[in-house]
């Protein structure tokens, strides 16, 4: 039942509210999955993933909470094929640095703020999950990797899985592909990274700004294209016909003058559009304007921004304090609800936001729900604000929004009324 004012949200149209889970009392939440009636939810405070049962969206029910390694942080994962795939990376928000100020974070240092391999006590790599069981994951097994782990995964089935991975020697994430064939044994397959991120093999890195993170966030792939948010160095493509060898189709860059941070890019084949989502990193829009861009790519070599996505209006998000700015987009993932006409979106203090894209040169803001801001915080690092931050979305086949918050809000569930 909907019960208490965490409930009651700060702004809505047309979405209306299912049901809610305080996630066993761990209301921090990163990446969400859902299949087969269970939430599968990283996160990062809380250090490990839970497992909700869903399949009564009025009264979802924790099931499971598997604790991270120490030291180690599960943000990221991903279901399919009754399989789980889950992050191995540092914790980076125990790093002092970190700590004290998020700047940190995204400072462009030789691998970012990253203890030396030396002083290395965490698990890095990507646990493989069986869900024979989806109450009770039994991990079959693991890649292994030296250096800070993976930061995000792309798993649709099959064999071929893609991640993000920081290796020793890099100065951050590179593009890697990992062979799944025998999921008990997944290996690394092939490898891209941009020109300048191989410092060990004395690679001098000579890009636009050195003041961003020339990282990747995380793939999708469609086919045999990988769409690649690269962080400030924006939107990469690559073609991953040769699983082993990936090659550059394009690099577009719009850092500076817009402020980077690219985290998806979500291709709509059939329209040959891409939907780039910039992530704002930083509080009050002080990393700049990040929108969420449409690109036109029927020439992958040369896609072209043809519009951005309305910013939220109803009122005065950047005077609220906290991030206001995209986060995430629900990814069109097999087995969930695909459309390449409606598009979900985190906006962090500005919650959950839906657009309208029918026309790609002028999208509308169709639906949103804004939770309250949470009673207490999560997040442990010094001069966090108490609002709200929306992280993540997954929309399931029936068009059920499972909305996560990083701050501490726990999990809605929820519906589009178009």
């Amino acid at each position: 039942m909907l019960q208490g004012n965490i409930l009651e949200p700060a702004y809505q149209k047309n979405v209306r509210i299912l049901g809610h889970s305080d996630q066993g009392g761990r209301l921090d939440g990163t990446q969400i999955m859902v299949e087969k009636g269970y939430a599968y939810i990283g996160h990062i405070f809380s250090k490990g993933f839970s497992i909700v049962d869903v399949k009564d969206p009025r009264n979802p029910k924790t099931v499971n909470f598997v604790p991270a390694p120490p030291n180690t942080w599960n943000l990221h994962l991903q279901v399919h094929d009754n399989l789980l795939l889950v992050v191995h990376a540092q914790d980076q928000y125990s790093i002092p640095d970190v700590v004290e100020d998020e700047r940190a974070y995204y400072k462009p240092t030789a691998g970012g703020a990253i203890l030396r391999p030396t002083e290395k006590n965490w698990s890095a790599g990507m646990a493989v999950y069986d869900l024979s069981n989806p109450e009770q994951p039994r991990q079959i097994g693991f890649l292994d990797i030296d250096g800070v782990g993976l930061h995000r995964i792309w798993y649709a089935g099959g064999r071929w899985a893609y991640a993000s991975a920081k290796f020793d020697g890099f100065t951050d994430f590179i593009f890697v592909t990992i062979d799944m064939a025998d999921p008990t044994r997944p290996t690394l397959a092939g490898r891209y990274w941009l020109p300048g991120q191989n410092i060990a093999a004395g690679e001098v890195p000579n890009w636009p700004t050195r003041d961003g993170r020339y990282s990747l966030h995380h793939p999708i792939v469609h086919g045999d294209t990988a769409y690649c948010g690269w962080r400030d160095g924006c939107l990469v493509m690559l073609d991953v016909k040769d699983r082993t060898d990936p090659k550059l189709i394009s690099h577009t860059i719009w850092s500076p003058p817009f402020g980077g941070g690219t985290h998806n890019c979500v291709p709509l084949p059939n329209r040959d559009l891409l939907v780039v989502v910039d992530e704002a990193v930083l509080d009050n829009e002080e990393d700049g304007e990040k929108p969420i861009w449409i690109f036109d790519i029927r020439e992958p070599k040369n896609p072209i921004s043809i519009s951005t996505l309305p910013k939220p209006k109803d009122q005065d998000y950047k005077a609220i304090g906290g991030h206001f700015g995209p986060h995430n987009i629900h990814e069109n993932r097999p087995g969930s609800f695909v459309s390449d006409q409606l598009i979900f979106a985190t906006y962090q203090n500005a919650g959950l936001r839906i657009f309208d894209i029918r026309d790609q040169y002028a999208p509308v803001e169709v639906g949103a729900f804004v939770p309250p801001a949470p009673k207490r915080l999560i997040d442990h690092r010094k001069g966090r604000p108490l609002v709200a931050n929306t992280t993540d979305v997954f929309v399931d086949e029936n068009r059920l929004m499972y909305i996560t918050d990083f701050a501490g809000l726990g999990l809605y569930i929820a519906e589009y009324l178009d």
